[in-house]
């Protein structure tokens, strides 16, 4: 009886042994049991195995987490590409706005815009004004480049002059010799002559350049910026203020040259 208690001590022993190896298969808390029931509950602990599937839940998890980032990614691109293309159409804006104020504030001048016959010839006593400023100032656009013509002509007419006193004062250097070696043309005698009649021709160019010019200081008479606001004033139904007098020495500009045109080439405007 002693050798078979002892024998069954001796397995118990070795069972207790061999319990921890075959619980390391499975999760921890299995092997606990494994020494009380045998190999059988051992091998059910291989069921801890199922912690692998939460790893990979977990890994799942992780995946879809960092997918779920790239929309956020790709609309914060756009956005940006959208705002790098934006057009700023803040002067565009502006401008056109401007160009409606001006024309709210014109009222009747606007009319100012038409055909240069259309209102030149028109019998509204409201264009009176407006009319003999554009044709007074026509008038002394012309007489401004008559006057301008004359001063170059009686220029060029002093050069001359300046060049034949410079021969004649070169003569003075030579010898009677030399001087009758010259050419008829230019010996004293000659070159005087040609002197005396190109002074002639100074005179009276200068003479023609004061009288153009004095035509059109006389024709610059109504033609200021104090008579441009009077004209306008007579014609406008709207005060008249800075910008609509640019706006309007703009725009008469133009008018102003087609007249002096048809002035200068002898028809009524």
């Amino acid at each position: 009886m002693t050798n078979r208690k002892t024998l069954f001590a001796a397995l118990a022993a070795l069972a207790l042994l061999a319990s921890p190896a075959l619980a390391g298969n499975g999760h921890g808390n299995g092997g606990g049991n494994a020494g009380g029931n045998g190999g059988g509950n051992g091998n059910g602990g291989g069921n801890g195995n199922s912690g692998t599937h939460g790893n990979s839940g977990g890994n799942s998890s992780a995946s879809h987490g960092k997918s779920s980032t790239a929309p956020g990614h790709a609309a914060k691109t756009e956005t940006d590409t959208a705002t790098d293309t934006t057009v700023d159409t803040t002067t565009t804006v502006s401008s056109v706005s401007k160009e409606k104020n001006i024309h709210a504030k014109l009222g009747r001048l606007n009319s100012l815009q038409r055909n240069i016959n259309a209102y030149m010839n028109s019998k509204s006593k409201k264009f009176a004004a407006i009319q003999a400023f554009v044709t007074q100032s026509a008038t002394a656009k012309n007489a401004q480049a008559a006057a301008a013509a004359a001063a170059a002509t009686a220029t060029a007419a002093q050069a001359q002059l300046d060049a034949l006193n410079s021969q004649l004062a070169a003569l003075a250097s030579l010898s009677q010799a030399e001087i009758d070696a010259l050419p008829p043309e230019q010996q004293p005698a000659a070159l005087q002559a040609d002197i005396t009649a190109q002074q002639a021709v100074v005179d009276a160019d200068n003479a023609a350049a004061k009288q153009a010019a004095d035509a059109a200081t006389a024709a610059a008479v109504g033609t200021d910026p104090a008579a441009l606001d009077a004209a306008l004033t007579d014609m406008a139904n709207k005060p008249v203020d800075a910008e609509v007098t640019a706006w309007a020495q703009g725009v008469l500009a133009d008018k102003i040259d087609q007249t002096a045109a048809k002035l200068q080439a002898g028809t009524t405007p």
